[in-house]
């Protein structure tokens, strides 16, 4: 399967900071390791071939001293030289003194002759000995005497040994420098973890927050992100407090608006038909908007956002129980097929709320089934789904059924905000309302939110 740059990019961006300073130091340490193998084989073998030649120019010194012109003219060497490889047959070390008409050379290359082939992509040809071996050579012209003509002394060794050396050399180099590459990768993995750790700390203690088991932050951290660690707790300080307050003032204004309206729907018992009939729309309306906007106050969030867990499973359990006594005569089936082990981050008593509206318009409308199911679409997200087999509502009207106040049937009871405070509290804890039709015939209802990391 082939990867797309985008998918790779997208891949990249989601790498932990411990696998990024790894993969860098991996990197810039291969190419530092590669530079080193690459690179000292050759200083090496630049420094062997330049004493192989130091070594040469000395026999080159006691060649040159020493060679001289018989009475015929011909080149001759009166005595022998003091490295006896120039004496043994195909030692690997030779050398031969030429002239345009005479040759002389040393007794090891015995019956052959120093060959020289020229090598476009080097300045100087290469030389091959008695057994056809490329030698490392050096080249002097020399003048006697006794004639005119220059002499071109070569004196060359036999290569192979020291390439040979060269390569064990470069293998060694390789397993050094790749137990090398593994050990400071090992020490530099093991300083990304120990610098990193206050990071980890973080997590742990954010994971302790959303399980409730502590309220803030430690302040023991690193001067780098102690101000990052700051504000998060007093973030969490003034979210709570302000939560607190909102839900305060929340059961103060129901309590100090409850006893007034219900005065005033007692005095309708006493007014005239037509002056009842006119007062009870607007008492119903300011009923219901009071209705609405306590929970909105209500549905701020839990006093701890960070440590809040319910089971849909069970809150489906317990809301379908009371929905059965109250709706008997309906005699509507509720399946209940959600995970018991699955836990989203929403208040229980908002998503009882949520999950209240949903199920209520069900029995409400289903002719016989409320399916509940769920579908995890991502590693942290779920999908709660509500069906049943109604009549449903038309395709074209899910968005507006949504909108506050919108009542789509006139005849049964309601104010036409419930589905409208479920899409604003599901919005409220990170998550969505979607409306759509149902395979079973009636609408499908489907709460989007995330699921509580264990």
């Amino acid at each position: 399967m082939n990867t797309s740059p985008r998918q790779f990019k997208d891949t990249f961006k989601k790498l932990s900071l411990k696998s990024r300073l790894l993969l860098a130091a991996a990197f810039w340490l291969s190419a530092m390791i590669f530079a080193a193998g690459i690179g000292i084989p050759k200083l090496v073998n630049d420094y062997l071939v330049q004493d192989v030649k130091s070594q040469l120019s000395l026999s080159m010194d006691e060649i040159t001293a020493n060679i001289e012109v018989n009475s015929e003219g011909n080149l001759i060497m009166p005595s022998r030289l003091s490295d006896p490889r120039f004496s043994q047959p195909y030692s690997g070390l030779y050398w031969s003194a030429s002239t345009k008409g005479d040759d002389l050379r040393s007794r090891s290359l015995w019956d052959k002759k120093l060959t020289f082939k020229e090598d476009n992509l080097s300045i100087n040809p290469k030389v091959k000995g008695a057994n056809n071996e490329e030698l490392i050579y050096i080249q002097k012209n020399i003048y006697l005497p006794e004639i005119k003509q220059p002499i071109t002394i070569t004196v060359g060794l036999d290569e192979d040994p020291l390439e040979k050396t060269l390569h064990q050399l470069t293998g060694q180099l390789w397993i050094i420098l790749g137990l090398l590459f593994s050990g400071v990768l090992f020490l530099i993995g093991i300083q990304v973890s120990w610098s990193l750790r206050p990071l980890a700390k973080m997590q742990s203690e954010l994971v302790m927050l959303r399980k409730g088991e502590q309220q803030a932050l430690s302040q023991h951290y690193p001067q780098e992100i102690a101000p990052l660690v700051s504000d998060l707790n007093a973030l969490l300080f003034h979210y709570q407090e302000l939560l607190e307050r909102a839900r305060h003032h929340a059961g103060n204004l129901s309590h100090s608006l409850k006893t007034p309206l219900s005065v005033l729907k007692n005095e309708l018992e006493y007014l005239s038909v037509e002056d009842k009939n006119r007062l009870s729309a607007p008492i119903a309306q300011l009923q219901a908007h009071i209705d609405y906007h306590l929970s909105r106050a209500r549905m701020a969030g839990s006093m701890n956002i960070l440590s809040v867990a319910t089971s849909p499973s069970e809150r489906v359990d317990a809301i379908s129980m009371a929905f059965d006594k109250v709706y008997a005569e309906r005699e509507v089936i509720l399946i209940n097929e959600l995970d018991s082990e699955d836990h989203i981050a929403v208040d229980k008593t908002d998503l009882d709320e949520m999950l209240g509206n949903l199920l209520e318009n069900g029995y409400k409308w289903a002719h016989s089934m409320i399916r509940v199911h769920s579908k995890q679409v991502e590693a942290n997200q779920i999908r709660i789904i509500i069906e049943d087999d109604g009549k449903g509502i038309p395709e074209s009207e899910f968005e507006q059924v949504i909108i506050r106040g919108i009542r789509l049937d006139e005849t049964t009871p309601g104010t036409g905000l419930g589905l409208n405070i479920v899409s604003e509290m599901a919005y409220s804890y990170r998550g969505s309302l979607e409306l759509s039709k149902s395979t079973m015939g009636g609408l499908k209802a489907t709460l989007r939110f995330p699921l509580v990391k264990e």
